[in-house]
């Protein structure tokens, strides 16, 4: 592991990015001025940027706000998000998890402008209001005001059904506006997994989201770089599919780095003791 300032004392090694999105390139509201100016640096050097997100969004919703964060379009080659992922399953190969999954029961926050958008194109599907009589799970955002502790009840009304459940984003928090957090859906699969409940997850850290991205490039391994801030997602993600990883210490995981000189052997860094380490990390995305 090596800390570095910025991309531009690696720039050469690599030729393809794989970029998340919420504490690294942006907040979800706005985007960082240090990655807005990365990513313009990497296209004046002829590199090629993927988004990979855990986002529940589908792709044409993610390019869509690109241009309110402050990004240009063009610069990214491709999108790609967990949501796009587990939708096109769910569209085209339901029926490999079982027979009659007709009736879903889809957890997501009705107070999202992009809440139903979802739903589109699953025009087979019946989504009904009560778990009980639902044949599987869509997990996408939490629900409105909701705590993890909330989601019990329903859980193991879920168990009971032996129902599985598709999670759109397996991040367990994500990073806001003013580096406030909060719980992801990933946090109610992974309760749901340690009750005994079967969990789908397509987005990182599964190799199949990697494989997704870069199956019209023809491209080795050893020059793609993948950058994140999530230890478990991102990180581990990268570790798994055999390619370099830039963690980003001021995003999700913050509190356990120093915001001026982070260290990854200090005493503040819990995460040391899973043994999913990055090939590099930096304060931010930067040139």
């Amino acid at each position: 592991m090596k800390l570095i300032n910025g991309i531009e004392t690696i720039i050469d090694k690599y030729d393809l990015y794989l970029l998340d999105q919420w504490g690294v390139i942006h907040n979800g509201v706005s985007g960082y001025p240090k990655a807005i100016k990365a990513i313009d640096y990497l296209i004046n050097k002829n590199k090629k940027i993927i988004i990979i997100s855990n986002s529940s969004k589908k792709k044409q919703s993610t390019i869509q706000r690109l241009p309110k964060l402050g990004f240009k379009k063009e610069n990214f080659f491709d999108v790609l998000t967990s949501g796009q992922m587990i939708w096109n399953e769910i569209s085209n190969f339901l029926f490999k998890y079982g027979k009659n999954l007709h009736n879903c029961f889809h957890i997501y926050d009705n107070s999202k402008e992009d809440g139903l958008d979802f739903r589109k194109g699953l025009d087979k599907l019946k989504f009904v209001k009560e778990i009980e009589k639902s044949d599987f799970i869509l997990a996408c955002t939490p629900f409105k005001d909701s705590k993890p502790v909330d989601y019990i009840p329903l859980l193991k009304i879920a168990i009971d059904k032996n129902l599985k459940m598709f999670c759109a984003n397996p991040d367990y928090e994500t990073i806001e506006k003013d580096q406030n957090k909060s719980f992801c859906m990933g946090t109610i699969a992974k309760i749901y997994e340690n009750m005994g409940g079967e969990v789908i997850i397509l987005g990182k850290p599964a190799n199949i989201i990697y494989l997704e991205a870069i199956k019209s490039l023809k491209i080795n391994k050893s020059k793609i770089l993948a950058v994140g801030d999530s230890i478990f997602h991102d990180i581990e993600g990268a570790n798994k599919f055999g390619i370099d990883s830039l963690f980003i210490t001021t995003g999700i995981h913050s509190d356990m780095f120093s915001q001026i000189n982070p260290v990854w052997t200090g005493s503040k860094n819990k995460l040391q003791k899973y043994n999913i380490k990055p090939t590099y990390f930096s304060l931010n995305f930067s040139i």
